[in-house]
């Protein structure tokens, strides 16, 4: 069946280049990310966090056309299952949509928040929700998916993050079959998946018609059994070196190039490799790499 995935269309992220700040002196400059990206093979974008890339259309356009680059989606993160937060995250989204629509993106990434704090990794709120919370957020999800949709004819995909009250398996599972599919899609990043012992190729064989988009990440189940030991928050997981360079850790990109066939033959595979903060020297090379590796395990083209 692998044979048949040769149309999914391979992108990267500024998340690959250890960007997760609009700005950050610990990050790279967005001109050598735009420039890096193209150099890499990569034809396909994500903008990152808002801010980050110009936010003027125009100019946006610009660099891309420069680069024959072409923007796949925007992302936007919140607190859904915060009823009083509903306002500002609409806000937020239909910025991000309007800037991404504008240079051609067809999804909006959404992102939950997380209940511990980024950086320091402490609990900032419960790990679980009640049944209330769940509810809410799922509410709000394809609320604001509704939003995005009716005001820029953008698809909104729901994206599970670890350290996030949608991040096991299970809890996918559960938002997969509370949500609308008609609203709002899943975008499956299979090292979310696998950081907290989930299988994402299962995933994709038990809700084909639900998987519209991909993150492409592998962790290392070494340093994941150290993080789960010292119970380590993401940003320490990542400082560890968790997330890995492909091909260093799972899932395989073979084990999901073989249910791919189930899915969007010209499905979106962009890499994430989260690398913050890293030397303005690393990502390059790795990039290069990846993309390679992701070629030759025909998982996109």
């Amino acid at each position: 069946m692998s044979s048949i995935v040769t149309r999914a269309r391979l992108g990267s992220a500024p998340d690959s280049w250890g960007v997760w700040m609009p700005d950050s002196p610990l990050q790279t400059t967005s001109t050598r990310y735009l420039d890096e990206i193209a150099q890499a093979g990569y034809r396909y974008m994500e903008l990152g966090p808002y801010g980050f890339l110009p936010s003027d259309p125009a100019r946006l356009a610009d660099e891309l056309a420069q680069r024959d680059l072409r923007v796949s989606a925007g992302t936007v993160g919140g607190a859904f299952h915060r009823a009083e937060e509903l306002s500002a995250i609409t806000k937020d989204a239909l910025d991000v949509a309007r800037l991404a629509a504008a240079v051609g993106a067809t999804y909006l990434v959404l992102l939950p928040a997380m209940y511990r704090d980024l950086l320091s990794g402490e609990l900032v709120e419960g790990r679980q929700l009640d049944e209330d919370g769940f509810a809410q957020l799922v509410r709000a999800t394809e609320e604001v998916a509704r939003v995005v949709r009716e005001e820029t004819g953008l698809r909104s995909v729901f994206h599970p993050h670890a350290d996030s009250h949608v991040e096991t398996q299970q809890q996918t599972y559960k938002w997969l079959e509370a949500t609308d599919p008609q609203v709002v899609g899943l975008c499956l990043d299979t090292g979310h998946i696998e950081y907290c012992g989930g299988d994402s190729a299962e995933i994709i064989r038990r809700y084909p018609q639900r998987v519209e988009y991909i993150h492409f990440k592998q962790v290392d189940p070494a340093k994941m059994s150290v993080v789960r030991d010292k119970d380590l928050g993401f940003y320490d997981a990542v400082q560890l070196g968790a997330i890995c360079e492909p091909p260093g850790g799972v899932p395989t990109a073979e084990s999901i190039t073989r249910e791919m066939w189930r899915l969007d033959p010209e499905i979106f595979v962009i890499v994430e490799q989260d690398m913050y903060p890293c030397h303005p020297d690393a990502p390059f090379p790795i990039a290069l790499r990846t993309a390679s590796y992701l070629r030759g395990a025909r998982l996109a083209r």
